[in-house]
């Protein structure tokens, strides 16, 4: 079987390997340079502490890889796992949190409801007043997307995939109702089926094929900031639910700092043209971001000195679930993750491995993830820890 898989991120090139491994013959093109979409403007965040079934499992599924990524793919990937904390000011909040503990339990995720002085025992900078509920779970953590990126890379070119760079797909090709290949590089390229993972491009790819999924970029930003008290590297990721801020620990007492703030971000814009935002970051959210992030903890402050940042894109859908199907006989669809892409890319180039070859999913149930929910006839689950 010939496959082509539009984009070179991390659940392209996930996916080019297991599909090569499969047996399948895999050509990866990515319009840029390998990464230099999303993947590796990521936080590199792995985590079990999702509000939906199917996120949980997303995320189940793909962590038996992270644990054994070094010793499968002989790539050292900084993975490291302090937890994740959520922390809630409001009432509401707080319920919610509580649900999504429970539905984590029900998927054997060992995940706690913690008080807020329990929180700060977790996070000793934390502002333990300002909230009213936490959860917590030790098998959270991150790695850093670079290295786990070109672990796969090394991987799918070993398993005989071919990585085509600086070549983008220009059109799919489809012939009586089933797509046929697509156009690259000026050349036609048959194939048995077309793989969709460009990410906050996958809108722009499935309209190749008369298709018109409700995936939408959205521009976030992260800080690299030196704290006015360094930050411990046992300090787990630690999310305000209620504000948006959430920081992790870096290196040498540095901290990663971000967050989506109403005030300074716009909201996912379906017609907004990924390749033309802005890389860096803007200084009414840099001092927004340390603000917050000051606000309930006691690392950052007045001193505390940004070192560097960036900015990236999440493919955001309207519930913040992906979408993981074959959309019409011959293509398979994954994306808009919504932020969630890199940790979960194990699992999921795994699912479109199935679907490429078997037609059916077996390692988790993707039922939910078809585009078919967006007609406007049921009502959406969302994702609610969103980071």
């Amino acid at each position: 079987m010939n496959v082509a898989v539009v984009g070179g991120g991390i659940v392209g090139l996930a996916a080019a390997y297991y599909l090569a491994e499969g047996g399948a013959s895999v050509a990866v093109y990515e319009k840029g340079s390998i990464g230099n979409g999303s993947t590796e403007r990521s936080a590199g965040g792995i985590r079990t502490q999702f509000s939906t079934p199917v996120n949980v499992d997303l995320s189940l599924a793909s962590i038996d890889v992270w644990d054994e990524f070094e010793a499968e793919f002989g790539a050292d990937i900084s993975y490291r796992r302090p937890g994740y904390l959520f922390c809630a000011r409001a009432e509401e909040t707080a319920a919610d949190l509580e649900e999504s503990v429970a539905i984590q339990h029900e998927r054997g995720v060992p995940s706690e409801l913690l008080t807020p002085e329990e929180a700060r025992g977790v996070c000793p900078g934390l502002v333990s007043e300002k909230f009213r509920a936490a959860s917590y779970c030790a098998l959270d953590g991150f790695a850093d997307p670079h290295l786990a990126l070109q672990g796969f890379v090394t991987a799918a070119r070993e398993a005989g995939a071919t990585i085509h760079t600086e070549t983008p797909v220009t059109d799919v090709l489809r012939e009586n109702g089933r797509v046929r290949g697509v156009e690259a590089d000026g050349e036609r390229i048959e194939t048995d089926v077309v793989v969709n993972a460009a990410g906050p491009w996958a809108r722009q790819v499935s309209r190749m094929a008369d298709l018109d999924l409700p995936i939408a970029p959205r521009r976030r930003q992260i800080l690299v900031v030196e704290p006015e008290t360094p930050v411990p590297e046992s300090v787990p990721l630690t999310i305000d639910l209620d504000t948006g801020s959430y920081f992790r620990p870096e290196r040498e007492g540095a901290a990663l700092v971000g967050g989506h703030f109403s005030t300074t971000d716009p909201e996912a814009d379906p017609d907004q043209d990924p390749d033309s935002y802005a890389t860096g970051t803007d200084l009414d959210w840099s001092a927004q971001a340390i603000e917050r992030a000051a606000d309930h903890t006691t690392y950052f402050g007045p001193d505390a000195a940004v070192k560097r940042g960036w900015a990236g894109l999440y493919a955001v859908t309207p519930d913040h679930h992906p979408v993981i199907e074959t959309s019409i006989p011959g293509l398979v669809t994954a994306a808009g993750f919504s932020g969630h892409g890199f940790q979960h890319a194990p699992a999921t180039g795994q699912l479109i491995t199935e679907l490429a070859l078997d037609g059916e999913p077996s390692l988790v149930d993707i039922s939910s993830l078809g585009s078919e929910r967006f007609d406007g006839k049921r009502a959406l689950v969302d994702e609610r820890n969103v980071a």
